[in-house]
Parts: C-alpha cells; sequence; structure tokens
C-alpha cells in the first residue's frame, strides 16, 4: 500500500498548496497599470500551430478586454502540464485557468485543484443555453459527482488515416477502407511491404491507454467500459479485454504488419507522410497538419470495429484553478465563453483539425465549407456517435501509467496479454482502495 500513501500525500500537498493560493491571492488583484492579469496555461498535444494559434487567440482576447491580460504560458504535453500545474499550486502561484485533459476531472476534483463551474452557470443569463450546446459526447466527460467541473476545448477522437494511393497500389478500393478487424488485418497484409508497414498504432506510454480504450469498446459484449463510471473501478483484465490485447499483438508478432516494439505516438503522422505506414490510428486534432503536409492522396475512416464500432473521444477542457478570489473567476469564465464561442469553436476546428465542440459550430459557414473541401475531417464528427471517454478514473496519471506499463510489458514479450492485464488490475485495485 506504499503507493497509495504516497498517492495520497500528494493529494494533501496539493491542497495544502491550494489553501496557501487562497490566502496568497486574497490582496492586490490588479497589477500598477490597473489592469488583471491572469496566467493561463496550456499544453499542445498535437503537431502544427497550436500554440501560435492560442496566443494569437490570447492577444484577440486581450484586445478586446483592456482591463484583462491573459497571459498564456505554453506547459509542453498533458503530463508536463498537470506537474506543472501541481508545482505551481504548491508554491503558491497557481495558474488561473488552465487546459487539461477531460479525464483528469476527478483528479481534479479530489485534489481541490479545480473549482466546480455550476455557479458560474447558473449566474450566467447564457449559462443553461451555453451549456447545452456543447456536444453530449464530450460534456459527459465533464461531470463529477453531478457538477460541472470543466468546459470542453481541443477535443478529438482517434480515427484511421490511409494512404489512398497505397491501397491503389496493393489492389485495394480507395474508397473501401477496413470496417472491421478481420479486414484490417486482411488489408494491412497486402499493404506491408520492404518499406511500409501496412498499419501503425501507438504502443508508448501515456498514449496505449487511448486506443486501448477503443479495443477494449470495440471487443465489449454489454457495453462495459475499462472503467467505472464514478471513475472508482477499473475492469482491466477481463476475457474481453485480453482477447483485444492479444489481437494487438498479433498485428506485430503473428501478422508481422506493424513494426515491432513501442511505436511511438509522435513518430506516426511523420511515418504515414512519408510513406513508411500506410494505416495509421491517431487523433483527428492532426488533422490540419497532414492535410497540408500529405503528398498524396489520403482517407479517412471510423476505427475498425470488432464486436461493435467504438472509438475513444480524448483531448483538454479548460479549469478554472480553485482558491483564486472571485474577480479573478469572474474573468477567467469571461476568457474560457471567449475561447469557446461559436465561431472562434470552428475556427479552432479548421485550424488544428479537433473536432468542433458544439453543435452550433456545425451550421456555420466556416464548417459547411471546409467539410466541403475537406471530406476527411467530418468523419472525427461522425464518429462521436459511437465514441466513449478514454480511460478515466480517480488518480488517472497513476491507472494510466500503471496499464501503459503493463501493456509495453507484454509488446516486449515480457508478458503474455492476461499476465499483463492481470498484473495491471492487481496495481490499479491497490491505488484505487482509496477511493473506495
Amino acid at each position: 500500500m506504499k503507493k497509495t500513501k504516497k498517492i495520497a500525500a500528494l493529494g494533501l500537498a496539493v491542497l495544502m498548496g491550494a489553501m496557501t493560493v487562497l490566502t496568497g491571492c486574497s490582496g492586490n488583484e490588479s497589477e500598477k497599470d490597473g489592469t488583471l492579469h491572469l496566467t493561463f496555461y496550456y499544453p499542445v498535444n498535437v503537431g502544427g500551430d497550436a500554440a501560435k494559434l492560442i496566443e494569437s487567440a490570447c492577444e484577440e482576447f486581450n484586445a478586446e478586454n483592456p482591463d484583462i491580460v491573459v497571459e498564456p504560458v505554453y506547459t509542453g504535453n498533458y503530463d508536463d502540464t498537470v506537474t506543472k500545474i501541481q508545482t505551481a499550486i504548491q508554491g503558491g502561484t497557481p495558474p488561473d485557468v488552465f487546459v487539461s485533459l477531460a479525464t483528469q476531472r476527478f483528479t481534479m476534483a479530489s485534489t481541490g485543484m479545480a473549482m466546480p463551474l455550476d455557479d458560474l452557470i447558473a449566474a450566467d443569463e447564457e449559462g443553461e443555453e451555453y451549456i447545452a450546446d456543447f456536444l453530449p459526447g464530450f460534456m459527459e466527460d465533464s461531470y463529477v459527482d453531478g457538477k460541472i467541473y470543466s468546459i470542453p476545448f481541443q477535443r478529438s477522437t482517434e480515427i484511421m488515416y490511409y494512404n489512398k494511393d497505397k491501397f491503389v497500389e496493393a489492389g485495394l478500393d480507395p474508397e473501401d477502407p477496413p470496417e472491421t478487424w478481420d479486414e484490417l488485418v486482411e488489408y494491412a497484409k497486402k499493404l506491408t511491404t520492404d518499406d511500409c508497414y501496412g498499419v501503425g498504432i501507438a504502443l508508448n506510454s501515456g498514449s496505449a491507454q487511448w486506443t486501448f480504450t477503443a479495443y477494449s469498446l470495440q471487443n465489449s459484449t454489454d457495453g462495459k467500459m475499462l472503467m467505472s463510471e464514478d471513475g472508482k473501478e477499473v475492469f482491466f483484465d477481463t476475457p474481453e479485454n485480453v482477447e483485444a490485447l492479444q489481437f494487438w499483438l498479433d498485428l506485430q508478432n503473428k501478422h508481422k504488419v506493424m513494426a515491432e516494439g513501442i511505436v511511438q505516438w509522435t513518430d506516426l503522422p511523420t511515418q504515414f507522410l512519408a510513406g513508411e505506414v500506410a494505416m495509421i490510428y491517431h487523433t483527428t486534432g492532426n488533422m490540419a497538419n497532414i492535410n497540408s503536409n500529405a503528398t498524396f492522396e489520403y482517407g479517412t475512416c471510423f476505427l475498425p470495429g470488432n464486436k461493435q464500432m467504438a472509438a475513444p473521444t480524448g483531448g483538454g477542457n479548460f479549469y478554472i484553478s480553485s482558491g483564486i478570489s472571485e474577480e479573478r473567476v469572474q474573468a477567467a469564465w469571461k476568457f474560457i465563453k471567449f475561447m469557446t464561442e461559436t465561431e472562434r469553436a470552428a475556427q479552432w476546428s479548421l485550424d488544428t483539425g479537433y473536432v468542433a465542440t458544439r453543435q452550433s459550430c456545425f451550421e456555420t459557414d466556416l464548417i459547411k465549407n471546409y467539410y466541403e473541401e475537406v471530406p476527411q475531417a467530418k468523419v472525427a464528427y461522425e464518429q462521436i456517435s459511437v465514441a466513449k471517454p478514454e480511460l478515466t478514473t480517480y488518480n488517472a496519471a497513476e491507472i494510466w501509467r500503471v496499464l501503459n506499463d503493463n501493456i509495453q510489458s507484454a509488446v516486449v514479450g515480457d508478458a503474455t496479454a492476461k499476465e499483463a492485464l492481470k498484473n495491471a488490475q492487481k496495481e490499479a485495485e491497490e491505488i484505487l482502495a482509496d477511493y473506495q
């Protein structure tokens, strides 16, 4: 139980930091120039110019709101961002507003790192209508114990990108991508050559759990996910999940249609664009990057299913730090609403490839014209109907580590699929014992 004690201590430290913040932020709220300066932490986990786009949006907000200055701070990837938020809180200088994974919501709530937003929504005359406009597939992982802790922002689902030119070369119909696991193997075998693998799927830590969520859902017979809805239990070692992991391993070891060893998430788009892999599982957030740089005809499609079609949602939401003053809370809420306005959210989707988060976005000329010009982008929106949140629990970072580490042990041959998931289940249950 040493791990759970360590984790509980981290949570206590964060809470103590939050208490320090509460007293430390109660004084002078405005700078000498009469403006309120807000610190905004944001990660970037995809290719392209997302960081520049966020900084530009912040400049636009500042220009429209001369009494508020939002200072964007790029914090690396999602894991780096959580660590930096914890460090800032413990040091008494939290970000006022930040983007973190939707899957972090249980941790944000239980440690007091983020505040519930229900009072802000209720006090906002547009609040109820505003929330109702977000796609249900994205809003469902904003709640903890019935309270809203975050607002969807840079949201995505994992889709398949495929090289149509490679399909033609292999004698496959470029307009008929694989729809099942069996077809995935069949297509990948035909697409695999001396200098090109048929399929690429990320197996590195921090990414394996996202795709494995899809495989788990696709092989589910009862709709059960990898975790309970309250985030307090996991179901890693079910027969269906063992079968799913074994299929994943077989793509490498049995069918030889995928690179051996740990395949890196960040390498896949580059390999796809270089023609080194014919089909990749990747985020729709890389759509703009691939669309701008592909030198061949490419297509997109739903992830191939097995017992059912399914895919994981992922990506980041806006949170407001606990313990900051009411003045800062109100300014942070104003900033969040600015960043998620219908037209801006639609433009963000065009510029990055992330899925537009609000239903009203799809009624704009921006999105309608975009889908006509880049029909590949529409697949992500359509797939939301069969998508569910990726692995989401209390102490999500530690549970992710456990699942990722054990999946990797199977990938490198140190454990069978059954052994790996049995061990992951045991470790996860020890960690989650504190939340039962």
